[in-house]
């Protein structure tokens, strides 16, 4: 699986020794010696390396940090910190690391989930305690658990409600993410053969600003690509405006439409989302 991933067109690689792993410490010992082999020896190009480690509170998160960082840290770009729902949680790991680290010039970096209510009630302080904190991941497979929702499918809607039932969660995330200065990323979709469900669920993400979602299996990347990423209609509608408001300055009028100043840092930020923009 690992080395497939090293082919795909994603961004980010995840290399899993949390829920992927069975929860016995003779499972989560292999699981390490295996992750270390794999970033000794397999080439992930200019994609993010990241590794999700054991929840913080039991022995387990402790036992890979020290498995990983003075061996192939240099190799991870990334950890991945699961059920984050306090400040102490990401202490602990950032003093580790700190501590690992001292003889490396590498500096690891922390992306967090949010998969419960007390995490994400904890959002403004959680975002502002750590400077290696990079993106907001949110978990909605736990959330569920926590939340007693009656369903099994992780990113899935449950029957009987008649709205979407992660708006609010992935909005309030997105919120405390941009207002550090964050990336936000949507969990997985679990329902692997129901196109139209990672369908929905890519678009309410790109609706909402995210910057990417999570991919648990090789056939979701290229939807999940394809439906993040701006259409061509709105490249073609922000190059338009762009093209007004610099040649108008201030507010004019673009078809049935008053654009402006505002307008345009919308549009600017649409070309900021295209691959091809980007080069």
């Amino acid at each position: 699986m690992v080395t497939r991933a090293a082919t795909l067109p994603a961004d980010e690689v995840v290399l899993d020794l949390e829920d992927a792993v069975a929860p016995d410490p003779g499972a989560k010992s292999r699981a390490r010696q295996e992750v270390v082999r794999l970033l000794e020896s397999t080439d992930f190009g200019e994609r993010t390396v990241a590794v999700r480690i054991n929840a913080v509170g039991g022995p387990e998160a402790l036992r890979d940090l020290l498995a990983l960082i003075p061996h192939v840290g240099d190799r991870i770009d990334c950890l991945v910190i699961p059920k984050v729902s306090r400040t102490s949680q990401i202490g602990f790991v950032e003093h580790c690391l700190e501590a690992l680290e001292q003889d490396r010039d590498h500096r690891t970096g922390l992306e967090i989930q949010i998969e419960d209510p007390a995490g994400l009630e904890a959002l403004p302080a959680l975002t502002s305690c750590s400077s290696r904190l990079e993106a907001l991941i949110f978990g909605p497979g736990d959330f569920a658990a926590a939340m007693g929702m009656p369903h099994t499918t992780i990113g899935g809607q449950p029957d009987g409600y008649p709205g979407d039932i992660w708006h609010f969660p992935l909005f309030r995330i997105a919120v405390a993410a941009r207002a550090r200065g964050l990336q936000v990323v949507d969990g997985p979709y679990s329902a692997l053969s129901d196109e139209p469900g990672l369908d929905l669920a890519c678009r309410r993400a790109a609706a909402l600003g995210l910057d990417g979602k999570w991919a648990i299996h090789p056939s979701q990347v290229a939807t999940i690509n394809r439906l993040l990423a701006p259409s061509a209609a709105q490249v073609l509608r922000a190059r338009e405006v762009l093209e007004q408001v610099a040649g108008r300055g201030g507010a004019s009028r673009l078809g049935e439409e008053m654009v402006d100043e505002a307008t345009r840092r919308m549009a600017e930020g649409i070309l900021q989302r295209n691959r091809e923009e980007l080069g």
